[in-house]
């Protein structure tokens, strides 16, 4: 859906991007990630043809950006960071005009608006001015205009910045049902706790490159991790004994390792700890976060 293949872009003091490739596949949901300054705005504007790249190429949805730039903006809809918002027109006007600036026929504007009212769950609110709107309803009405014309891709830049828990968890299910609707989806953020709800892939960013040269699913991550809790003594000494070290130990007394990836690891240390004598009331893996895998590839770069 999305490829971007040796992509370099330049500011006039320095480079902002260089050399990135990568594909987005149709149909997810992908985090774009890394710290201020790694280049995912810029990255960002590029994908949804607001600027020319210095060299490389980018494709969306079959289209080439620097080509074709009014069909990329037919096909995909931009969030920036810094949105705005006619404080004064009705929900239903905003997304009427934002329609029309999309060429959305005059006769399929107002039916346009309606659509992408209730998918973001404004159905109730067509009526009332942008300006009256809270925070986070004000962040539905941008992602509504921008998905008004019912684009095949949304870029998403910081779309979490600002919203309270309750309003961050509406995002999230916002966007899942975007995705479940068929939309392609790329999410920057710097707080890499906001996109493990909804993203399953990752592109991660540092000084203008990225960091692991493509994209990561969120579950590729080497070792697996398990947490173990046994009734009564002796559980940490027979993982010492097997030379298992534990990379973190709870309140409960539980006790989480890393093993080899796949079952087979799970179920043989669990057969030792059972033939020793250890009474295992809990075996479960513990699940991976974007952090995780975030910190375990900027790990092995920075190790290199």
């Amino acid at each position: 859906m999305i490829e971007v293949s040796h992509l370099s872009f330049d500011y006039p003091t320095t480079r902002a991007l260089d050399d990135v490739s990568f594909r987005v596949e149709p149909g997810s949901v992908t985090a774009l990630v890394g710290p201020n300054g790694a280049g995912k705005t810029t990255l960002l504007r590029l994908l949804a043809a607001l600027e020319v790249p210095y060299a490389g190429r980018v494709m969306v949805d079959g289209l080439d950006t620097g080509s074709q730039p009014r069909r990329v903006h037919q096909r995909l809809g931009y969030l920036p960071d810094f949105f705005g918002l006619y404080e004064q027109l009705s929900v239903r006007r905003s997304l009427v005009f934002a329609a029309r600036a999309r060429r959305v026929r005059p006769a399929q504007a107002d039916a346009a608006a309606t659509r992408a009212a209730l998918r973001v769950g404004l159905g109730d609110r067509l009526e009332a001015r942008a300006g009256e709107l809270s925070r986070g309803l004000r962040q539905r009405l941008a992602i509504a205009q921008a998905i008004v014309h019912e684009p095949h891709v949304l870029l998403l830049d910081e779309p979490a910045s600002g919203l309270d828990p309750v309003a961050r968890r509406d995002l999230s299910e916002l966007i899942l049902e975007l995705q479940r609707q068929g939309m392609t989806i790329l999410v920057s953020s710097h707080i890499l706790s906001e996109l493990d709800d909804y993203c399953t892939a990752m592109l991660a960013m540092a000084e203008g490159r990225l960091v692991a040269g493509g994209a990561i699913a969120a579950t590729a991550m080497g070792h697996q991790r398990v947490r173990l809790r046994a009734a009564g003594e002796g559980l940490r000494e027979a993982l010492a004994a097997r030379e298992i070290a534990a990379a973190s130990v709870a309140d409960d007394g539980s006790v989480v390792v890393e093993l080899p990836p796949g079952q087979e690891s799970r179920a043989a240390l669990l057969a030792a700890l059972v033939s020793a004598g250890i009474a295992v009331s809990d075996c479960s893996e513990v699940p991976r976060t974007l952090e995780d895998a975030y910190l375990a590839q900027v790990g092995g770069e920075r190790q290199r």
